[in-house]
């Protein structure tokens, strides 16, 4: 509807046609979905090993999660994305061949399977963190909430559909169904006109780009909350998906056309959640809304454990899709908004990583309960859980969406330097002086642990805060970076949200002109031979 928030981001010609191209791509995972569930329903008789054929959709997410990251912020995503679809596309087909060969067993299920899922754990990040290359900041929300829609949608009628090909045609035509649903999306990428922006630094290293991530999520309160509550919200919530098949074979007794209508059923009410997201987000604070999807979604677990009927089970799915999309949707928006460019493919990924991280293991938990107790005591005692999930809110509450201005400051300049350094050359120290008055020292005191947070953050080591005995006035913070390109990448990574501690820091500086910084490197002293050469920097005249 033209006006609406969402939608702003189909002005986009790219938007529209990577979005379109998803929905045929998201119908194909869908049908696959549909057919893997009800063939290993059929050839394998233990509870346990149907519900690991979610763990092994979602286990390669968790592992392999945020290397992807790493990569989606260092390479081209364009090009990421079409390997994961090819890789995809390849396997699929594969899988299509071995069941019409009659080949499949419930093992070699599981690791086609898996290798699917490890396709979709590369292209997820670099999918999603395009969302701010292909669309303005503050169309994301709507982004994010279109590309749940998206999937959703499929979700209402790709499970009826896989339902009726698997029950005309079989597992094997589904799998090859969703081998051709690949397609249209890689040739939508393969005609995006991705623009990056011309490096001015060299790529990172790929063990350091892991960590860099890891240690900028440790570093940032607002996004470890956000991601405790995703892996608790995967936990619980999952506990549906993966006993589906079961509730359509032993609760209500149908067959595979039934498990397709239960889960279009859970696919229309994530709709009608993606449908009143705005809304709902312009009435309620991201913490109420929080604790409503989970206790809404647990509701309704019960309420399908109980259910012995079609009809009534299909109603209580229609909740359980709504509060799915504004859990996850609302969490991704916020890790989203609260990363800034240059690390925000690896926040995704560790934010992705714990909430499949969760339903791999909620998978596993809930298969082994219905094994033992039933699919019945399963879905109930999920209930319970996602009661629990709703509560921790209390302790852990959710940020709103932050307003900070995440954008590059672009204020640093590499200092002219009187050495010939190289770009890996190092360690570096760094030394910053204040002249601090006495009564001061408690304002400097809370400003420095704030910059702390942000130099470690940002790729600083050994942070310290030293203190002059003959001239209590002169503080020194210190830190060090492994190399001097590091460096020029620390400073370079400063926001414009970040400024404001700077700027409280020169308001309490009472020495002439700026703080002085010292830029030293380390050098290491050895006992020497007289015929050992001597290392030098030659000096720059």
């Amino acid at each position: 509807m033209p006006g609406s928030p969402l939608a702003k981001p189909f002005e986009s010609i790219d938007f529209r046609l990577l979005w379109s191209a998803s929905l045929v791509s998201n119908l194909g995972g869908l049908v696959q979905a549909v057919g893997a569930g009800w063939m290993m329903a059929t050839i394998a008789e233990s509870a346990d090993m149907v519900a690991l054929v979610q763990s092994a959709t979602t286990l390669p997410v968790m592992i392999f999660s945020l290397a992807a990251g790493a990569l989606a912020d260092n390479i081209d995503r364009r090009r990421i994305m079409l390997a994961a679809q090819s890789l995809m596309m390849f396997v699929s087909v594969v899988l299509a061949l071995f069941a019409l060969a009659g080949m499949m067993t419930p093992w070699l299920l599981l690791a086609f399977t898996f290798l699917i899922g490890c396709g979709t754990a590369l292209h997820n990040p670099s999918w999603q963190a395009s969302m701010g290359d292909i669309v303005p900041r503050e169309d994301i929300p709507a982004a994010v909430t279109l590309n749940s829609m998206a999937f959703n949608l499929m979700r209402s009628v790709g499970p009826a559909i896989g339902g009726l090909i698997v029950a005309v045609a079989g597992a094997a035509m589904a799998f090859a169904f969703n081998a051709v649903s690949y397609i249209p999306l890689i040739i939508a990428l393969m005609r995006w006109k991705h623009r990056r922006l011309p490096a001015s630094l060299p790529r990172e290293a790929f063990a350091h780009a892991i960590s860099a991530g890891l240690r900028y999520v440790a570093m940032s309160p607002n996004l470890t909350r956000v991601i405790f509550r995703g892996f608790v919200f995967g936990l619980g919530a999952v506990a549906i998906l993966a006993l589906l098949p079961l509730v359509a074979r032993d609760l209500v007794g149908g067959s595979a056309i039934s498990y397709g209508l239960l889960l279009g059923s859970f696919g229309i009410g994530a709709i009608g959640g993606a449908l009143s997201n705005t809304k709902i987000r312009e009435t309620f604070n991201n913490e109420t809304i929080a604790r409503g999807a989970f206790v809404v979604f647990g509701l309704s677990a019960l309420g399908l454990a109980l259910s012995r009927q079609i009809w009534l089970s299909c109603l209580c799915l229609l909740p359980a899709g709504a509060c799915w999309v504004l859990a996850l949707s609302l969490l991704n928006v916020s890790v989203q908004l609260s990363t800034p460019r240059w690390v925000v493919g690896r926040a995704l990924s560790i934010y992705q990583t714990a909430t499949f991280g969760g339903m791999a293991a909620g998978s596993w938990l809930w298969g082994l309960a219905a094994e033992t107790y039933g699919p019945t005591a399963a879905l109930a005692a999920s209930s319970a859980a996602l009661v629990f999930g709703a509560l921790i809110g209390l302790r852990f509450a959710l940020p709103e969406f932050a307003k900070l201005n995440l954008d590059p400051l672009n204020q640093f300049k590499e200092p002219q330097l009187r050495l010939d350094l190289r770009a890996r050359s190092g360690p570096i120290m760094i030394m910053v002086d204040y002249e601090i008055a006495q009564e001061d020292v408690p304002a400097f005191l809370a400003a420095m642990a704030e910059r702390r947070r942000i130099r470690i953050r940002d790729g600083a080591r050994q942070w310290a805060l030293l203190r002059d005995l003959e001239n209590p006035n002169i503080w020194t913070e210190t830190y060090h970076v492994p190399t001097w390109v590091e460096y020029v990448r620390h400073n370079m990574r400063r926001t414009k949200a970040d400024a404001e501690i700077n700027e409280r820091l020169l308001a309490l500086h009472r020495g002439e002109g700026r703080p002085r910084v010292h830029r030293m490197i380390e050098r290491q002293t050895v006992p020497m031979h007289d015929d050992m050469p001597i290392k030098q920097y030659p000096e720059v005249p």
